[in-house]
């Protein structure tokens, strides 16, 4: 399963999708942003998640930690929200 990662300009609909969608799937998801605008994204999607979810009786619950990544050869430190059925 891969990681849904989160810019600051993603569609919050379509990150919430791709979240209710692994969820379905996996019972697991796992979703990535680095900054405070791609943070704002993550967690709305994550709220519209919730809903699409919670109209098929799935409750979801996320639990936010930081965590170090290299990108270009740069350690960056990201946010990273893991997701769960309840």
């Amino acid at each position: 399963m891969d990681v849904i990662k989160v810019s600051a300009n993603s569609r919050t609909s379509a990150v919430a999708g791709a979240i209710a969608g692994v969820i379905r799937e996996h019972k697991h998801a796992e979703v990535q942003a680095i900054g405070a605008g791609a943070v704002n994204q993550s967690i709305k999607a994550m709220v519209l998640a919730k809903n699409y979810l919670h109209s098929e009786g799935v409750d979801i619950v996320c639990s936010p930690e930081f965590v170090e990544i290299e990108i270009e050869g740069k350690v960056r430190t990201a946010i990273k929200l893991t997701v769960d059925p309840r």
